[in-house]
């Protein structure tokens, strides 16, 4: 099905403004130059109200004004730029990327080949003419080079030809332009000096121009790939489905679309639930660390409240719905996510900057040197040569990996520090970060709670303990049961959702939960707790024996203190933002010497902040971990999660950092200050590299071949740069104030 044959306006959603949205995925954006011709060129359509396009995702959202124009009218002004559209699917976006990948990987293949051959019988001409090679010789030597040459750079300049002839329909320029005018009259004027028996040609040129402007593209290409599965996530938190109970009692599976507020739903132990409500009858225990980050099981019982998404983790519920499909607190997540997501993507490279002005004067340069030297000399082949060397000398192959080769090494030197990367750009906003912003729950902490009072409680009681705890499904049973190491369950142990486990043993009752369960009176419970702050009570009750409280607690990740120390030290603001209670917000805070704190926040609250930080002039890093935290992970300036986060969360992320230690956070921000450093000085390199190149080429003191080769050195100079970058990684841990 064609563009023009498919019925976009099923794909049209409405905004909660009103206006009409569709989300696309483009093909051909290359570079910043034409995500700012993109917008632009919709911008000034009537009826528009915002374009965005995810340089990294090439996910373009628009909104506009139903009855000005239409979805049609916008995939043709797409069209018309010279961009295909296609409705944005993820999966589809994922086989796309990873064809491109294939297609540019075996165009650099056979370029590298036809290059190597190439240059063999190149070398053979140069040291024939020198030495006094026969004419025969040398023609039969050039149009074996012809041979190879000629379908080799056909298959492996497909990737810039086919942009450069979109560019070209839509007349535009962009980088690919020069790329193809160059390599395409190289091998012109290579077949006319054979046809006319010249001493030289030029084919190794165009050969080796193609190969070194695929790997830069390549480097790119792989920089680039983003995890694009947050959408699929958040659809596998979401049920289809609600056990609608219907008036004479009986249950009945419909879609969420027809629930409304008001109706009352049935929601099975196991299952998520579907749709926000108040709970209206039955007594369960509700997993809601997707929503508030707390990873202790919330009691749920008349009255509650609960939102879709969570997982009703021990007994069947009646909830009377609140929120109809599509205004959950979970869509609303969602929203959020795809907002700041979408906001985040106007970050431009410095690279894609510098090469939206470049194109335009490298034709001009090599535009008028053609025209010089012809009026001049008025040989129009001697014109072409030095024209061509203009165009090769000057193209921006340096300047396409001054950044790429820097990512690549320093995505290597963060792999080994733990830290593997989501977005091509991170590395840059990770430099440019000034304040951290930290969730407590499962980021600061360890995301598994322990027990941190075992040394007060004998043996005999703690494993006594340990095996009741078995019997249960709750998070701190399950903690106090690890911690003691328990394997035999205590026989006929039966769970009362919500308060405990109880069970019978040698004539006598043994409690396992709450303190009103275990008969702890509150101001004995408020005492244990503040002996522990922070941390979370579980009572054990042997028979008549005084009720025993087990302190359970998340603890802070082994070298917590250490990194943020570290972090302080290299002047960075610290901050906390939390979904949890205050108690133990302010004990992880007070422990960390972090005095900027907030507790119970939502990711709206979240985001708010994230805001107020970035209008006062601070470049944040968000460090988080749950679904709460996943809309201010994609708004912050950058972010990172641990890989033990939700998997939205982590898509969410511009990087995940491995393991239960929190360093790679700072490790990662030295590496990436030491990585803009070489970025920049790339570039200038680069930019140096032409102003003394160019004069040269004009003059007409370089051949193509060495053109070419100034070239190819230009973006060895530059790797080499990024490779420096190992020497540096392999130094011992940096001292406060390395990287700056």
């Amino acid at each position: 099905m064609t563009a023009h044959e498919r019925d976009w306006d099923a794909f049209v959603t409405l905004t909660p403004e009103g206006h009409a949205h569709m989300d696309l995925a483009v093909e051909g954006v290359t570079c910043a130059a034409c995500m700012v011709e993109i917008e632009r060129g919709l911008g000034a359509q009537p009826g528009i109200e915002k374009a965005r396009l995810n340089l990294t995702s090439h996910r373009l959202a628009v909104d506009w004004r139903d009855g000005e124009t239409s979805a049609e009218q916008v995939v043709s002004t797409l069209s018309r730029l010279g961009y295909r559209a296609h409705p944005f699917d993820p999966a589809q976006m994922r086989e796309r990327a990873d064809a491109t990948g294939r297609e540019l990987l075996r165009s650099l293949a056979v370029a590298g080949f036809a290059m190597m051959n190439i240059m063999l019988l190149s070398v053979s001409v140069w040291s024939g003419n020198a030495s006094g090679i026969d004419t025969e010789t040398r023609d039969f030597f050039h149009w074996l080079s012809a041979l190879i040459a000629l379908p080799a750079a056909v298959y492996a300049g497909r990737p810039f030809l086919r942009s450069a002839l979109s560019a070209i329909s839509a007349r535009r320029l962009n980088m690919d332009v020069p790329i193809v005018i160059g390599v395409s009259l190289a091998l012109f004027l290579s077949v006319m000096q054979t046809l006319q028996s010249a001493h030289h040609a030029y084919f190794e040129s165009a050969v080796m121009l193609l190969f070194f402007l695929l790997i830069g593209r390549y480097l790119d290409h792989m920089m680039r790939r983003r995890t694009r599965a947050f959408a699929e996530n958040i659809a596998a938190l979401k049920a289809e489905t609600a056990a609608l109970l219907r008036p004479d009692g009986s249950l009945r599976e419909v879609p969420l679309s027809k629930v409304a507020p008001g109706d009352l739903i049935h929601v099975r132990a196991g299952e998520r639930v579907p749709l926000d409500g108040r709970v209206e009858t039955g007594l369960s225990e509700i997993d809601q660390s997707l929503v508030t980050g707390e990873t202790a099981l919330a009691a749920a019982g008349p009255g509650d409240v609960v939102y879709a998404g969570t997982l009703n983790a021990a007994a069947n519920l009646t909830v009377r719905v609140t929120t109809a499909s599509g205004a959950t607190l979970l869509d609303e997540v969602t929203r959020l996510l795809e907002a700041a997501s979408q906001a985040k993507s106007r970050h431009v490279q410095l690279a894609d900057r510098a090469a939206s002005l470049y194109s335009p004067l490298v034709h001009l340069a090599a535009l008028m040197t053609f025209i010089g030297w012809f009026v001049l000399g008025g040989d129009w082949q001697q014109a072409l040569v030095v024209a061509i060397s203009v165009l090769i000398i000057t193209c921006p192959c340096a300047l396409g990996l001054a950044v790429p080769a820097v990512q690549v090494v320093t995505s290597g030197l963060l792999f080994r520090a733990g830290v593997l990367l989501h977005a091509g750009d991170a590395v840059e906003r990770l430099a440019e970060a000034d304040t951290i912003v930290f969730d407590k729950t499962g980021t600061l902490t360890l995301a598994i709670p322990d027990l941190v009072n075992a040394a007060e409680v004998p043996v005999a009681v703690r494993e006594l303990a340990g095996r009741l705890a078995l019997a249960s499904r709750h998070p701190l049973a399950g903690a106090l049961a690890r911690a003691t190491s328990a394997s035999v369950p205590v026989e006929g142990a039966r769970e009362c959702p919500g308060e405990g486990v109880v069970a019978e043993l040698g004539g006598r009752e043994l409690r396992l939960g709450s303190a009103g369960f275990c008969g702890l009176p509150e101001t004995a419970a408020r005492a244990a707790l503040a002996s522990h702050p922070g941390a979370s009570l579980i009572l054990f009750r042997d028979g008549d024996a005084a009720p025993v409280p087990f302190a359970i607690a998340q603890k802070l990740r082994p070298d917590a203190i250490e990194t943020v120390a570290r972090l302080r030290g290299l002047g960075y603001r610290l901050e906390i933002l939390s979904g949890d209670r205050a108690a133990p917000v302010a004990d992880i805070a007070e422990r960390l010497g972090i005095a900027d704190w907030r507790a119970g926040m939502k990711p709206a609250d979240k985001i708010a902040r994230i805001g107020e930080l970035a209008a006062d002039g601070a470049r944040v890093l968000m460090v988080g971990d749950g679904l709460n935290d996943a809309p201010s992970l994609a708004a912050a300036h950058v972010s990172m999660s641990p890989v033990t986060a939700v998997h939205v969360a982590q898509a969410a992320a511009d990087a995940v950092f491995l393991g239960d230690r929190l360093m790679p956070v700072a490790d990662a921000l030295c590496h990436a200050r030491r990585a803009r450093a070489a970025m920049v000085q790339n570039l200038w390199f680069s930019t140096a590299y032409n102003l003394v190149a160019v004069p040269f080429a004009v003059a007409g003191l370089v051949t193509p071949l060495f053109a070419a080769l100034a070239m190819s050195s230009s973006s060895v100079v530059v790797t080499l740069n990024a490779l420096r970058l190992r020497l540096d990684g392999a130094r011992s841990r940096a001292l406060p104030g390395e990287g700056n």
